[in-house]
């Protein structure tokens, strides 16, 4: 079954990817409290009146991004995981996808990563709550297909672990990692992104009992 979020109605149009682009770019640089609308439109060059045009508030903003991120993520594993194969050959490529994605779009991910941070911390309205609920269901059934996975892998014998949920946290820290300390450095370009991805999948995927000789090919 398809699990995968529809794209936001806002990601349709280039000129709105334009605006979700400059707010993830704001909400990560500033983070979500300290942004305001004024301050995506001087990024996006604009008034802040083409803002208000397509989102009344900057907690509906914030959300769109917040969706735009995760469909960018189902839209890369998804296929993936579907594509039927070993379960191993399928984890890796999903693994690589997933960290690359995070290097790739991560103002997008930091997003992502602020929405849940805000809604475990309680630092919400009670109807911009019930939105990151919403999105946060979202992200667990994200989080559902590498569990499935990871599980397959285990019934093969070419995966190592006891609970699945604990293993699942440890190894998205690792995925994940980009997110925190990875910043765009002159000279960086596609092959040298690619470089740190196959690190973090490497070492992530060690976490879960892979042998070395699986990890020749990430």
């Amino acid at each position: 079954m398809n699990t995968r979020p529809a794209a936001p109605r806002a990601a349709t149009h280039a000129h709105q990817d334009q605006i979700l682009e400059a707010a993830a770019e704001c909400f990560m640089e500033r983070g979500y409290n300290a942004s305001s609308i004024d301050d995506v439109a001087r990024r996006l060059g604009s008034t802040k009146g083409r803002i208000y045009h397509h989102y009344p508030s900057k907690a509906d903003l914030f959300a769109d991004v917040f969706r735009h991120g995760m469909a960018m993520n189902f839209r890369l594993v998804e296929p993936i995981a579907e594509a039927g194969g070993p379960s191993k050959e399928r984890l890796k490529a999903m693994s690589f996808a997933h960290c690359l994605n995070m290097i790739r779009t991560r103002p997008f991910q930091r997003c992502v990563w602020e929405g849940v941070s805000m809604l475990m911390r309680g630092a919400t309205t009670p109807e911009q709550r019930a939105t990151l609920i919403e999105l946060q269901q979202q992200r667990e059934k994200y989080a559902d297909i590498f569990r499935t996975v990871l599980e397959e892998c285990r019934e093969a014998g070419v995966a190592r672990f006891e609970n699945v949920g604990i293993i699942l946290q440890i190894f998205f820290m690792s995925l994940n990692s980009p997110l925190f300390w990875y910043s765009p450095r002159d000279g960086d370009d596609e092959m040298s992104m690619r470089q740190i991805a196959s690190q973090c999948t490497q070492f992530a995927l060690r976490g879960v009992g892979l042998k070395e000789k699986d990890l020749t090919d990430v």
